[in-house]
């Protein structure tokens, strides 16, 4: 049975180092083993360092530590995630071994549906609702009818791998994804908005939210490292 659903999945699995395990990394160069008595420091005792850090762009340290997220979300949004590859790992669910699932991606009502102005300074806007329900309609019946040969092509024995090109992009994936902090923030730079951005970006709307999710998580494990981020422009060290 073919389902549908707006939601969009990332889930923090797994973790390593803080604030702290940073400014190790930083004193290292100074204080060699005896760097290691920052790492038990509270991370309001860490803030000027990480500060210094950032502003200066030493970007090696923030590079110490690793959180690794569980991601469900339409290959569209795959599409974008995928190309950032420094600093990260992914490991996805395989077309070609098995046989995807008939769940796919509806925009919610929230989401900007209407492109508007010229290539470089266009916006998106809302529209009408009946626009919305018009593109809904659609996108439904399209995956429906995508789903229905894909079992076609498997039931006349033809490979996953092949048979998987009929499905459109709204098509649910899932994978796990490590990054390190320094390319954490390298990915909100360019993937969540930010009115004090120092380079203002302007993401597709369904990879914003996850950037904000993972900023979320970001946040609580290395609070002084987000603050700074944010503070400095959210510009990648």
């Amino acid at each position: 049975m073919t389902t549908f659903s707006s939601e969009l999945t990332v889930e923090l699995i797994d973790s390593m180092g803080n604030d702290a395990s940073i400014v190790a990394a930083m004193m290292v160069s100074t204080k060699g083993a005896m760097s290691q008595t920052f790492l038990g420091q509270d991370s309001t005792e860490l803030q000027g360092k990480i500060d210094f850090l950032m502003k200066n762009r030493h970007g090696s340290p923030f590079e110490h530590g690793a959180m690794t997220f569980f991601v469900e979300a339409p290959i569209a949004v795959f599409r974008e995630w995928h190309r950032h590859r420094i600093g990260v790992g992914y490991n996805e669910i395989s077309g070609r071994y098995v046989k995807l699932e008939p769940r796919f991606y509806i925009p919610p009502p929230e989401r900007p549906l209407i492109q508007t102005g010229k290539p470089g300074h266009y916006e998106f806007v809302l529209g009408t609702r009946e626009q919305y329900d018009s593109a809904v309609s659609e996108i439904k019946a399209q995956c429906e009818s995508a789903y229905e040969t894909y079992e076609k092509l498997l039931g006349n024995q033809v490979a996953k791998e092949v048979a998987r090109g009929v499905l459109p992009v709204y098509t649910y994936s899932s994978m796990y994804v490590t990054m390190n902090p320094r390319s954490l923030m390298a990915f909100l730079s360019l993937r969540t908005k930010d009115k004090n951005s120092m380079f203002p970006s302007f993401p597709m709307w369904e990879i914003e939210q996850c950037g904000q999710r993972l900023e979320e998580e970001f946040s609580k494990l290395y609070p002084a490292t987000s603050a700074s981020f944010r503070h400095h422009g959210s510009v990648c060290p």
